[in-house]
């Protein structure tokens, strides 16, 4: 090749290089343009009111634009729902908002400037409206319901929500600083914060931050990135409170049964081996009285809560429906007699030292299963505001209306602190078939309901196992007879010489004789049968055991309780 040709190539290739140079160059500018335009660029919402809830914008998530009047801040239904209650609810008979949080139940008037807080009545600055067919909610007025501090600030057009139950830290600028979009220091910067001014720290699992940045909230309600370097030390105003279970362990509850026209029984110097919660039977419905609670109690009754107290008890007394349908639907579908009930409840609960309550409706109509659950919803508040239990009894799952269908069992778990399956009368007073009172397979599909598609929490569901069985006598086929046997007398009940098989799947001894032409089946309840019952409360890992009811048992029996329900 010659020196010419040799000349031109190396031209050449100084020409691709320099181009490529180039093309670098750009790439690179191209690139930190992109780069710095991505961290630049922020989605923050204009042109209408932020919502900020515990340091997390939660404006996009809103249902309807929030209303601002008169420096009052209202809210949406829906919004409220979706935010603060889920169970809020407009009562169409007295023309009132109601809603609930942990330990307060409120209701507003529509067009009032008025509020009652757990039945005291005051003033407030807005007012339930509805416009548009659609009911805005004074927000700014439930702090105290909601156990919140709520803040509109007019020059950012933001209002910031605070639990205060939530971590609450703050810190103070060192120097003059730049709220960041992003942890970077090309990103925008949001706003500005003078030296010795106080922010808040917005430390969320929900927006993890680079190393040397922290994500802090101004006191404008602004959300960004700070230089950790440039702000002092985190003085911590408050840690999140951790709720205190009220009753430590497994949950052992026996029932103390006596008729609401009997005593309550004598127990001094006596005690229940392996039980720490009693539930006398001291309160019923009134028939037709529109809400009135009568009570057992007596000075019998004092002295038995003076005994249980003696023995570490807690007393959950039980508050029965007697089965009265008419009486049940009436109390649950009038918020003003929900609300006289629920404040006998607290009265007695107050007034007799006690730890809780024990609800016990039973056969109620299917059409009142929403108006239950507003009951419990409107009395679970009640009850936590004085540190006591709501427990409530509920059959199984999937059975006839009015004694089955008529629970929603899923709100039952959780709005209660305990739901109790009352796992007894498979076979009840009204079969017309021969059957077990409680069969070992029966109640393991019936608690795997519970658990599946009743969506009960495990730690919720207690177990209750019965102290009797029933001896069902037929003639031509037919049941004649079929009356309840205590479990302490299923012996003395039966012949001598009979033999008892035991039945693998329903993990009990099974009993048939005939005599002067009448055939007697009994499937027994014993200390066998009862230890396998209670093996479920481990199995599934339930929140305890219950029993039905003291008096029907032997004494053998709480030795295998005080064993199985640690």
């Amino acid at each position: 090749m010659s020196k010419h040709g040799e000349k031109k190539q190396g031209t050449i290739a100084k020409t691709i290089l320099k181009i490529l140079i180039v093309l670098v160059l750009l790439a690179s500018i191209v690139g930190v343009i992109y780069v710095a335009n991505k961290n630049y660029t922020t989605n923050e919402i204009k042109n209408k009111t932020n919502l900020i809830i515990n340091n997390s914008n939660v404006t996009t998530s809103l249902k309807a634009d929030i209303y601002i009047k008169g420096g009052t801040v209202y809210l949406s239904k829906a919004d409220i729902a979706n935010f603060f209650d889920s169970t809020i609810y407009y009562d169409e008979t007295y023309n009132q908002m109601i809603t609930c949080s942990e330990k307060k139940i409120a209701t507003m008037p529509l067009g009032k400037q008025e509020i009652e807080i757990n039945s005291a009545k005051t003033k407030i600055n807005g007012c339930l409206i509805k416009q548009e067919n659609t009911y805005y909610i004074p927000l700014s007025e439930l702090g105290d319901v909601y156990n919140m501090k709520i803040t509109y600030v007019e020059e950012t057009n933001r209002v910031t929500v605070d639990s205060s139950d939530k971590s609450y830290a703050i810190a103070t600028a060192k120097k003059d600083i730049s709220i960041k979009y992003k942890p970077t220091g090309i990103s925008k910067t949001l706003a500005k914060v003078k030296k010795g001014d106080s922010i808040t720290i917005a430390t969320h699992s929900q927006y993890p931050t680079k190393d040397g940045w922290t994500r802090v909230r101004t006191g404008s309600g602004i959300l960004g990135y700070v230089k950790t370097n440039s702000i002092g030390e985190t003085n911590q105003i408050r840690e999140t409170m951790e709720t205190k279970p009220k009753i430590e362990g497994k949950v052992s509850l026996v029932w103390d049964f006596y008729s609401k026209y009997a005593t309550a029984p004598n127990r001094k110097g006596t005690t229940i081996e392996g039980v720490n919660v009693v539930s006398p039977a001291f309160f019923y419905l009134e028939q037709q009285g529109k809400g009135n609670i009568k009570s057992n109690i007596g000075e019998q009754g004092k002295s038995y809560i003076s005994w249980a107290k003696e023995q570490g008890y807690q007393i959950w007394p039980m508050l029965a429906n007697d089965s009265a349908a008419d009486t049940t639907s009436q109390n649950l579908r009038d918020y003003k007699i929900r609300e006289k009930m629920i404040n006998q409840i607290v009265d007695y609960i107050v007034s007799y030292n006690l730890d809780g309550i024990n609800i016990d409706f039973e056969n109620m109509y299917e059409a009142d299963k929403s108006y239950f659950s507003r009951f419990l919803i409107e009395l679970e508040p009640r009850l936590n505001e004085i540190g006591a239990v709501l427990s409530v009894d509920v059959t199984a799952p999937d059975g006839a209306p009015n004694w089955s269908l008529c629970y929603d069992r899923y709100t039952i778990g959780k709005v209660a602190d305990y739901i109790i399956f009352m796992a007894y009368d498979q076979y009840g007073e009204s079969s017309t078939k021969a059957g077990t009172t409680a069969g070992h397979d029966w109640i393991e599909v019936n608690v795997q309901k519970f658990l599946g598609q009743e969506g009960v929490p495990s730690n919720k569901l207690v177990l209750a196992v019965p102290f009797y069985t029933r001896l069902w006598q037929e003639k031509n086929d037919k049941i004649v007879k079929k009356p309840v046997v205590d479990m302490k007398n299923v012996n003395q009940v039966l012949p001598n010489g009979v033999e008892k098989k035991w039945n693998e799947d329903l993990k009990q001894y099974y009993v048939e004789y005939v005599q002067n032409g009448t055939t007697y089946k009994m499937w027994v309840e014993d200390e066998k049968s009862i230890t396998e019952k209670l093996n479920l409360v481990s199995k599934y890992n339930l929140a305890g055991a219950a029993y039905w009811a003291k008096g029907r048992e032997t004494q053998s029996v709480w030795n295998i309780i005080a064993e199985k329900i640690k």
